[in-house]
């Protein structure tokens, strides 16, 4: 493994083969599967078998058989495709017969035969996981003396097929049927409200039997969840790009419906669901594709979240376009059968939780999987942990949680031993005294950090702006300060009539001579006790916009003319009013140059929410993991709580919830190790985790009941007290840093293109 996560082994395809792979796919279904007809033809058997010839004449009916060719990441890929095309074909059976059989080096000449004919789009096969199969509606077929009998239900494309093949529970084995055989019938059944799926009945049908692994049957299952996953979310895909085009287009009362804020924020949620869906399935495809370890929780977790979370995109694509998507002579229906139809299979959602909950519930429950970082960033990982385990053992920790300054997240001490090592210049570069390492180590830090429950340290936002826009002699100044991890910034930024609306700052900066005079109020100031505190400032009165008249200052808290009034938080911390009057600061301490104050705000800003969300996503699931901890040591009229089928439904769906909201963060990761900045991406992350904290804390009081409502100190308060402190605590996080309804403006307005 190299020190980009996502580069894989030499010999397997890369980022830029998917890319073209995914270009090609898409312009042959447009020639070969149009738009236009495209429902009537995938009921139709000549139809699928002629397209399925097209597919294997592209090579993609061999997916899975070599990796270097193709696995299940280029599955994905390609069934997306499908998904967005509305073309059925039976790419799912034969990838997973490749991946069955395609590193055996000496499969049953029968099947050896058939598999050839797959390739060559000659034969079509159907497959069925049988009584293996968590629906048990599916039904199930036994074997005896070489001959199949049962029945399968919902397989799709069998008027079609050429070959049936069954998983049935006997040994376990695989059962190869031909169509046309003795002992065969096909009868369609319609399925939300469309055909495509049969009923297979067999009666002594003749059949080439092959022992299987029990285990690899469980893999199987994963992956064809995961591949209709992929399918179900390329629909909802193509669906949310009509409607989003839809939104530009359509207009009401004089305006496009696009401009409408409860149409931008409907569509911003869909985006954030798509993108995390996305995230998870690339995420689990590409361990598998590895034989990573850990792939089967990555799997677990992205089908519990898809389903539910791409049921819901159809539906407010829906809601969006109206009238017209409910016609059928429109796109919209075929997307949402699709994805209803496709993330129901295999028990849908629900046993995906399960497999979670037992993950996290179980005799021997495990912690969240490692994010996938590189191998430069996992070792270093292990650096810091071994470090943290050294300078911040439970026993400091509890002392300091214990102390009156706790709530301020930061001991002075541990900040400088910090500083030592050199990690607070994780990333900067080496000219400033920084270690220059990526993005990807500085992810690395921060998940041990909170792993450990570590006070925060180093000032990230200001240090990246002191180096993007500091003079030379304020970097010498500053930058070496933050370094040690000797000093903490604050930010002056909100004023009573500006919240969201920071260009509409009042605050002023008149210069005097060698100083500037500053004059006004800030208002919700968190870290008001810090050393210095960053104070935007209006210094032009005139300029237009009113944005190009903000500069950026630095300022020590202890400047004379400077009133704090500190005012307790509903989350047991604290934030402070602060008035500003005559205040006077040095012409130097001005951040860069005048009147770029609005640069550098939006700047640190954008520097904020690109990790703000991977912190609140590694504290959730720390406190996911002392959550279930507290469940499994409580009983329930004598039953363990954490067998409650409720509670294992609640708890395997958060913890597919915290998987997805890391996928997203590690995309912003991406992104910076890219050299962008990620801006909408990181307010997708910040929108997800923020709300899903909110959801986590009161759905732990579903849980425990009105022990967890119980606060530190009390007797019996289950996490210390800690679960309902991060309820109240969890307000903070969707209005901070820009409130999430704004966010969501933000993405419907860059990500989506809607009009202001």
């Amino acid at each position: 493994m190299t020190d980009a996560p996502e580069a894989l082994e030499t010999a397997l395809p890369g980022d830029e083969e998917r890319r073209l792979l995914r270009e090609s796919v898409r312009g042959f279904l447009a020639q070969a599967w149009p738009v236009v007809g495209a429902v009537e033809r995938g009921a139709q058997p000549a139809a699928l078998r002629r397209i399925w010839r097209q597919l294997a004449g592209q090579g993609l009916a061999a997916l899975g058989a070599e990796p270097a060719e193709g696995g299940v990441r280029e599955l994905v890929v390609v069934l997306q495709e499908l998904g967005r095309a509305a073309c059925p074909a039976p790419l799912i059976d034969a990838g997973l017969l490749n991946l069955a059989f395609g590193e055996r080096r000496d499969p049953p000449e029968a099947v050896a035969r058939l598999l050839a004919d797959v390739h060559r789009g000659d034969a079509y096969a159907c497959l069925s996981f049988g009584a293996a199969d968590p629906d048990r509606a599916v039904g199930a077929v036994s074997i005896a003396r070489g001959a199949v009998s049962g029945r399968l239900n919902f397989v799709e494309g069998a008027a079609a097929a050429t070959h049936f093949v069954a998983v049935a529970h006997d040994g376990p084995a695989l059962a190869f049927v031909e169509a046309q055989a003795q002992g065969v019938t096909v009868t369609p059944t319609r399925a939300m409200g469309m055909d495509g799926l049969c009923r297979i009945d067999l009666q002594d049908a003749p059949a080439v039997v092959v022992a299987i692994d029990r285990a690899l049957v469980g893999d199987l299952l994963r992956i064809s969840r995961l591949a209709h996953v992929a399918r179900a979310w390329g629909a909802a895909d193509r669906a949310f790009e009509l409607v989003v085009q839809y939104a530009k287009d359509r207009r009401q009362f004089g305006q496009p419906i696009g401009r409408f804020q409860a149409i931008q924020h409907k569509l911003a949620d869909n985006l954030i669901g798509l993108r995390a869906v996305h995230a998870s399935l690339d995420n689990a495809a590409a361990h598998c594709d590895r034989h990573a370890g850990q792939w089967r929780s990555f799997a677990a977790a992205t089908c519990a979240y898809a389903g539910p979370s791409l049921r819901r995109v159809s539906l407010e694509n829906h809601h969006a376009f109206g009238a017209i998507g409910y016609a059928e002579d429109h796109e919209a229906p075929r997307h949402f059968r699709r994805v209803h139809l496709d993330v129901t299979r295999h028990g849908g959602a629900r046993a995906a939780r399960e497999a979670l909950a037992e993950r996290y519930l179980g005799e021997t429950p495990l912690e969240f999987p490692e994010l996938d970082l590189g191998a430069a960033a996992h070792a270093f990982r292990r650096e810091v942990r071994s470090w943290l385990a050294e300078h911040w053992p439970p026993e400091r920790r509890e002392r300091y949680q214990a102390s009156e300054h706790a709530h301020r997240d930061h001991d002075p001490q541990f900040a400088r031993e910090l500083g030592e090592t050199g990690w607070l210049g994780l990333t900067w570069p080496a000219r400033f005294g920084g270690l220059e390492r990526s993005p990807y180590h500085w992810m690395a830090f921060l998940e041990e950090m909170n792993r450990a429950d570590a006070p925060r340290a180093g000032a990230p936002i200001q240090a990246a702006a002191w180096m993007s826009f500091g003079r030379p002699e304020q970097q010498a100044r500053y930058l070496p300060e933050l370094l040690r991890g000797e000093v903490m910034y604050g930010m002056w930024y909100s004023e009573p009539d500006s919240g969201s609306d920071l260009a509409s700052i009042r605050t002023t900066a008149v210069r005097d001579g060698d100083e500037w005079v500053i004059n006004g109020q800030k208002i919700w100031t968190t870290t008001y006790w810090g050393d210095y505190m960053w104070l935007a400032a209006r210094t032009d009165p005139a300029a237009k916009p009113p944005h190009a008249g903000i500069s950026m200052f630095v300022v020590p808290v202890d400047t004379p003319g400077i009133t704090r009034r500190p005012i307790g938080t509903m989350y047991d911390g604290e934030f402070c009013n602060t008035f500003f009057d005559d205040v006077r600061v040095p012409l130097d301490a001005v951040v860069g140059e005048p009147g770029r104050g609005w640069e550098i705000l939006v700047g640190s800003l954008g520097t904020e929410r690109a990790f703000v969300g991977a912190g609140i996503l590694m504290k959730l699931a720390r406190q996911f993991g002392e959550l279930c901890e507290t469940v499994r040591g409580i009983e329930v009229d004598g039953q363990p709580l954490r067998l409650d089928p409720r509670v294992r439904e609640v708890l395997g769906d958060y913890a597919a919830q915290i998987e997805a909201g890391r996928q997203l963060a590690l995309e912003c990761v991406r992104i910076l190790a890219r050299g962008d900045m990620p801006t909408w991406e990181a307010a997708v992350t910040k929108v997800f985790a923020g709300e899903l904290m909110e959801r986590f804390h009161e759905s732990a009081l579903d849980i425990l009941g009105m022990q967890a409502t119980l606060s530190a100190n009390a007797a019996g308060a289950p996490m210390g007290g800690r679960l309902e402190q991060q309820l109240r605590h969890s307000l903070m996080w969707v209005i901070s840093i820009g409130t999430n309804e704004i966010q969501r403006s933000l993405i419907a307005q860059r990500a989506l293109g809607l009009p202001r």
